[in-house]
């Protein structure tokens, strides 16, 4: 999700007072369910899901994820991006030319590099939850062929920590990108709101949306409609001047990127707030995922952790923390922190030329010896 800094939406003052009421009785939470419905009012139309930028194919589609293929050779060791399943698409990844990450990992030397996809979910997905898209992203895994480097973005990064631990094998090496792994480490404006409202506020949500959580609905309190231009310019730390072509051109793309929404599976959503946010149990290590205790300190893979200086929504030391969660050497853990904003670190221009080719350099280095044997052919997908 994204959050204009030092802007917010209206309708989210409507959401607070059914908060601070379901937290004083099972009476004030029935009122809370009325204030709530006011919150998030009609669903609405999905808008068209943005453009890529950078061209690619379609290697496999499944009920819940897309493998998009951005493969320059097919040697070498893959890198698959795991995207965050929240409220905007993946193409978070591959904005426009200058604010892609997708392209700047190519141009520092990623020549096999896959991006997991979410889809928006569908009435009959209402019920499909974090293991269900767990057991896709394997599937996503074994079509590129293991061992691989694993790429997690925001909420993309937990799954990425917990797919990592959960298929050990698999993975190479792990790269964490503003991911929400020790929600108790800092708070945040995303951890404190979770903290705050009681399950009741979100369960209600999905009852509205009937099993689901709608995104245009979402994105009509959590954030306001227009998003100035001035904001769109610091986010993405573009150097066109307000009003020029250059600045116009990328104001439409993330416009009509941040006005596209996804619907998510109400499960999957209620599971990230209560199991994620609320009782922290990938750091405590009680998290169960697909019938086995995730326990990070078992976990030795390279870990490289990045963490935006002024993020809005994710704490950076809920991503640091991972370091002490983990069983990784201390010479096999690399940190960064870049002086920007949550969006910043996925498309702002300054982070894409200086924090991610090192990142590049990291997954690259030791590695040409191994690369040839190591890497499978591309199977063909009909």
């Amino acid at each position: 999700m994204y959050e204009p800094a030092g802007h917010h939406a209206p309708n989210l003052a409507l959401l607070w007072p059914a908060i601070a009421a379901a937290s004083a009785s099972e009476f004030a939470a029935s009122f809370a369910k009325e204030l709530t419905r006011l919150a998030v009012g009609d669903q609405e139309a999905a808008a068209p899901l943005p453009p890529w930028a950078t061209p690619h194919r379609t290697a496999l589609e499944l009920k819940t994820l897309r493998l998009r293929d951005f493969s320059t050779d097919t040697l070498g060791i893959p890198t698959l991006l795991c995207a965050p399943l929240a409220l905007h698409s993946a193409a978070v990844s591959d904005l426009a030319i200058g604010h892609s990450l997708v392209a700047a990992l190519r141009a520092a030397g990623l020549t096999r590099l896959f991006v997991a996809d979410g889809r928006s979910a569908t009435a009959d997905m209402r019920f499909l939850g974090i293991d269900d898209y767990l057991a896709d992203l394997n599937v996503l895994v074994d079509e590129i062929g293991p061992p691989l480097d694993l790429i997690g973005l925001c909420q993309g990064g937990f799954m990425a920590l917990i797919y990592a631990a959960r298929f050990p094998g698999k993975i190479r090496k792990l790269v964490l990108a503003a991911a929400p792994i020790d929600i108790a480490a800092a708070p945040s404006a995303l951890s404190s709101l979770a903290e705050a409202s009681p399950l009741a506020v979100f369960h209600e949500v999905v009852r509205l949306g009937d099993g689901l959580v709608p995104g245009q609905t979402v994105l009509k309190f959590w954030a306001p409609a227009a998003v100035e231009a001035e904001d769109i310019r610091q986010l993405l730390e573009t150097e066109g001047a307000l009003g020029s072509a250059e600045l116009n051109s990328i104001e439409t793309g993330f416009r009509i990127w941040y006005a596209s929404t996804l619907d998510l599976p109400g499960t999957f959503f209620l599971e990230t707030v209560e199991r994620i946010y609320k009782r922290n149990e990938l750091a405590s290590g009680s998290f169960v995922a697909l019938g086995q205790t995730i326990d990070l300190a078992t976990l030795k893979v390279p870990l490289y952790l990045i963490a935006a200086r002024d993020d809005e929504l994710v704490a950076p030391q809920q991503v640091f923390a991972t370091e002490r969660l983990v069983g990784t050497a201390p010479q096999d853990i690399r940190k960064a922190t870049a002086p920007c904003r949550h969006l910043g670190l996925f498309m702002g221009r300054n982070a894409l030329r200086d924090i991610w080719p090192r990142v590049v350099d990291w997954l690259v280095e030791a590695s040409e010896t191994t690369a040839a044997s190591a890497a499978q052919p591309l199977r063909k997908v009909s």
